[in-house]
């Protein structure tokens, strides 16, 4: 191999290139560096070390669709109006400002690879290129020569490979949300993790030279089926972990609990049951982090390590049965959560600031304006997000609190709205006006519900009248006479998002 070819030093006055690595449905504290000692993720750890770890990072709101808006767009959910999850709206004609786009428009080579849960489902949204796989588009049999095999582009490669006309990536017999693991069955190297990286490599191998590349590298694991090679499952199937937490409020959603059903949100599962699925998530996510030392291998190869930063962050976590819940869109931290990475090259890090980890409040808008920051572009309107460079830089607060938001079907479609604080979350049903507070600092995984256990009045108060001045004024009536309003009707989707385009 060529010196040339070796060479990772910076050019000089050459904008930085990015790559935005998402993973799906990954918990906040799946890590090493987050304290935990029941998961082996090194590569992300020495991220982490070498970078900036953002100890309070969100998704506003945490399920998929509407999570990868606001990390797209810029904004919250109270600007891109998708507060559920809700399919079938044109992402190109709804927000026709993105991060890719805005990035293009300023001579970015944009490539996206992976996950995109956009509609239709090829649109490109910016990019210049997308090679796809959402994995909840699964292709049946009957199906697979149809419109629909088209538009994932893991599917025909898996096989062609295979050389099995009806292979599919649900082969193994696990649902895209069920509560089940078991270890992948073929080759590691046919796995969909390993496709998305292979798949971003080659894009590195081919890419413009004369322009800086934005590469969206979007892995739809640890989210279900858990299915890591078989080694991992047979790493982590056999660890000791210890037991889920269990708040004393639990008994309040006893009316919504399915247990029995493998898909429920709210469900008692037995212990047997609960460890398989961690072990298929914890080695999921092991399976990410040897990616991500190819990723940096594969920069430092292309001699392009020392001109390009990497973001690492998750779209929401995953309760894990935390509580008896599981999956996402509840305000609690395990869905709510996420990891946010940023790895700097030696002369971005002289600019933005020292390494180490970083207490601001900060959440998925925040990507959109952090990347164009360090890409030297102008932060387009109606981008609402902030850019964590001063945060880094003097360890000021991004934003003194966070609102957020998610329509909760299963429970009677509520709107579950919650305050995030330094120190506090406060969370209101909108359907039956129930409330909650916890104190993060001592009760990390919120397990003591202050409102039932009283004496706090006066931070209630302050986190309920927060939550006022943010829903002030909302078509659905959650305020009125300057109080919040439980039962009202929530406001059709469709209605934000004609609004947001209209901007």
């Amino acid at each position: 191999m060529s010196p040339a070819t070796t060479d990772s030093s910076p050019q000089p006055g050459r904008r930085p290139n990015l790559v935005l690595v998402c993973v799906d449905q990954m918990r906040f504290d799946a890590m090493g560096c987050a304290g935990n000692e029941h998961i082996d993720t090194p590569y992300l750890d020495s991220l982490a070390r070498r970078g900036n770890r953002f100890t309070r990072a969100y998704s506003s709101t945490p399920t998929c669709i509407p999570a990868r808006v606001g990390m797209f767009t810029g904004t919250g959910p109270e600007i891109h109006g998708r507060y559920g999850y809700r399919e079938g709206i044109t992402f190109p004609a709804a927000y026709p400002t993105t991060l890719p786009g805005t990035l293009r428009e300023h001579g970015y080579q944009t490539y996206g690879v992976g996950k995109m849960h956009v509609f239709p489902e090829r649109a490109r949204c910016g990019f210049d290129d997308v090679q796809l796989h959402d994995g909840y588009l699964h292709v049946s049999r009957a199906e697979h020569r149809g419109a629909s095999a088209r538009a994932d582009d893991y599917l025909p490669w898996l096989r062609a490979q295979t050389g099995d006309p009806a292979a599919d990536y649900q082969d193994t017999g696990l649902g895209c949300n069920s509560m089940v693991a078991r270890p992948w069955e073929r080759e590691e190297r046919l796995h969909p993790t390993r496709w998305v990286a292979d798949t971003s490599f080659e894009f590195l191998s081919r890419r413009d030279p004369t322009r800086p590349f934005f590469l969206y590298m979007s892995f739809h694991r640890p989210h279900a089926p858990f299915d890591p090679p078989a080694w991992l499952w047979d790493k982590y199937s056999h660890r000791e972990m210890p037991e889920r937490p269990m708040g004393d409020w639990v008994q309040q959603f006893e009316q919504f609990r399915r247990d029995g059903d493998d898909e429920a949100e709210f469900a008692h599962r037995s212990r047997s049951r609960h460890d398989a699925v961690k072990a298929g998530y914890y080695g999921s996510i092991e399976f990410i982090d040897f990616q991500i030392n190819r990723l940096l291998e594969a920069l430092h190869d292309q001699g392009v390590a020392g001109d390009t930063a990497i973001l690492f962050v998750s779209d929401h976590g995953e309760m894990l049965g935390d509580h008896d819940l599981y999956r996402k869109s509840v305000a609690y931290e395990g869905s709510s959560h996420i990891p946010f990475l940023l790895h700097l090259p030696p002369r971005l890090r002289e600019e933005w600031g020292p390494a180490g980890d970083v207490e601001a409040i900060v959440e998925l808008r925040d990507v959109m304006p952090t990347l164009l920051d360090l890409a030297g572009v102008p932060i387009p309107a109606p981008v609402t997000g902030t850019s964590v460079r001063e945060a880094v830089a003097e360890g000021t607060a991004i934003r003194h609190h966070l609102q957020g938001e998610h329509l909760i079907h299963q429970l009677g479609r509520h709107s579950m709205q919650w305050i995030l604080t330094g120190r506090h979350k406060y969370v209101w049903f909108s359907g039956d006006g129930r409330e909650q507070l916890f104190d993060l600092a001592e009760d990390p995984y919120e397990c003591v519900d202050l409102v039932a256990a009283g004496g706090h009045t006066a931070e209630l108060a302050r986190h309920r009248e927060l939550l006022i001045a943010h829903l002030e004024g909302r078509e659905e009536g959650f305020v009125q006479n300057g109080a919040l309003k439980p039962g009202r009707p929530l406001r059709s989707e469709a209605e934000w998002v004609r609004e947001f385009a209209a901007v």
